[in-house]
């Protein structure tokens, strides 16, 4: 099964003040291990960052401003997600600037049962703890070191790990099924892993069932 994690990042917080997206970052997923197809783009928002938000993720207006536009890459981020699950932390936030993104161009929105938000996953399975990315991280003993900004890339392999754990799942081992099986293969074909096999002599047998007799009169165990 085929999943898609993402996370973006904005100018601010909200669509009712024409925020935009300035990041979108996915990863894709199949039976829970990391592919190699990856979806990410910076993004002109057409408007300036705020302070705020700047200090989130320090993506500058003169650094946006060279970058494409969403209408740029809209047809392609619509079809890496097409038929998959989408897997986000506080998915109200990122799916209102992406749906609001879509309108914008006159794409359709995405439908929120192709979503699974951790936040709630994490809401339900830890009632009362800290909930928020970080926190996950450090419950699960996932190490985030690298976080030192909120960049998309970056929270899409922290969410993908930290989604594996809240669905109690261990991180997959590429090819452990296969290694095993072709190590068992390998021993099975070598000629040393067959030993000779001796059958005892009558008297050999005899001398076992006298010895067991004379010593084993007490119960050792």
């Amino acid at each position: 099964m085929k999943e898609i994690v993402l996370d973006t990042e904005t100018t601010g917080l909200s669509v009712r003040d024409g925020h935009r997206i300035v990041e979108i970052g996915c990863i894709e997923l199949d039976n829970l291990v990391p592919t190699k197809n990856i979806f990410h783009f910076y993004l002109n928002p057409e408007r300036k960052v705020s302070e705020k938000a700047f200090e989130v993720h320090g993506y500058s207006d003169e650094f946006l401003a060279t970058k494409q536009k969403f209408a740029d890459i809209a047809d392609d981020f619509i079809d890496f997600i097409k038929d998959k699950k989408i897997i986000i932390h506080n998915a109200d936030f990122d799916i209102g600037h992406l749906n609001n993104e879509l309108t914008l161009v006159g794409k359709q929105k995405i439908n929120n049962s192709n979503v699974i938000d951790t936040l709630e996953l994490a809401r339900n399975k830890f009632p009362g703890s800290g909930i928020s990315l970080d926190a996950l991280c450090k419950r699960f003993r996932i190490d985030n070191s690298k976080r030192e900004k909120h960049t998309a890339l970056i929270d899409c392999e922290l969410l993908a790990k930290v989604y594996i754990n809240l669905i109690d799942q261990k991180e997959p081992k590429l090819n452990l099924v296969e290694n095993t099986e072709s190590k068992a293969l390998s021993i099975k074909n070598e000629s040393d892993y067959y030993k000779k096999v001796i059958i005892p002599s009558q008297k050999e047998l005899s001398d076992h069932q006298e010895f067991l007799k004379k010593n084993l009169k007490k119960n050792y165990f």
